[in-house]
């Protein structure tokens, strides 16, 4: 099996320009924020976003120009902490084109794309409005019934990032806590790279009752990458920092 260690600057420099980048987490939680700051650090530039619901990891992306577009269906630092100024600015002057979803349709396009099939119908949406600022969304007739349900066109990412607690060399990757969608974007990824709190023995899985989530063959980069969320949390690892939080979303950008 192939060894796939690699360091932080090197696994991020995999990623092209005007990727399709998948980010893991929800929120504040176990957000890959070692990887976003990598990122902006190799001044990234048009990169394509998906999450279900991000945060931190979105709006310091849209401050550093990385992002031309967002796939999300909700960005926000929670309510302890506010909106997220920098990407609602960018949106704002035409920097990001923000394809707005229910966190529902975000997670229905990956399933889709983890089948290899290209959309994915949803029962909802019939009166959204949602349908009139997304083209991801169309209409499609059940062949069985005659029913006319809402579709959402399925979104495959180039590359995803993930942070995880435990990983060994072969890019197999556990999750403790809530998993959120990162199975599934793994899944539906061309490739992903993985962040890890620790990087176990190579037998170490086979010795576990809990299985990883992720399996190797579908990472290509592994990072031992400690504290690879924060400020943002990692379950059973550390807890949000709110001081560094606040400090992050204000510095220079004023107020939201």
């Amino acid at each position: 099996m192939e060894r796939k260690l690699f360091s932080l600057e090197e696994a991020l420099t995999s990623v092209p320009d005007g990727a399709l980048v998948g980010l893991g987490g929800n929120t504040l939680n176990r957000a890959p924020m070692a990887a976003v700051r990598e990122m902006i650090r190799q001044g990234k530039k048009n990169l394509r976003l998906v999450k279900t619901a991000g945060g931190m990891d979105i709006d310091l992306l849209c401050r550093a120009g990385c992002v031309s577009t967002v796939d999300a269906g909700f960005i926000s630092y929670e309510s302890e902490f506010g909106l997220c100024s920098f990407y609602r600015k960018a949106v704002q002057k035409g920097e990001v084109v923000a394809h707005e979803h229910a966190c529902y349709t975000v997670i229905s396009a990956l399933r889709a794309a983890s089948c290899g099939i290209p959309f994915m119908p949803v029962r909802g949406l019939q009166v959204s409005d949602l349908r009139k600022v997304n083209d991801y969304f169309a209409d499609v007739k059940d062949p069985f019934s005659g029913e006319t349900l809402a579709a959402v066109k399925a979104i495959a990412p180039d590359v995803s990032v993930v942070h995880v607690q435990e990983a060994d060399a072969f890019g197999n990757a556990r999750i403790w806590g809530p998993v959120y969608e990162d199975a599934l974007l793994a899944r539906a990824s061309r490739r992903v790279i993985v962040t890890a709190e620790r990087i176990v023995g190579d037998g170490y899985f086979a010795a576990q009752r809990e299985k990883p989530q992720i399996p190797g063959f579908l990472v290509s980069h592994v990072v031992s990458c400690p504290r690879g969320a924060a400020p943002c949390a990692c379950a059973e690892e550390y807890g949000i920092d709110g001081e560094a939080i606040r400090a992050a979303r204000t510095e220079g950008g004023g107020q939201p």
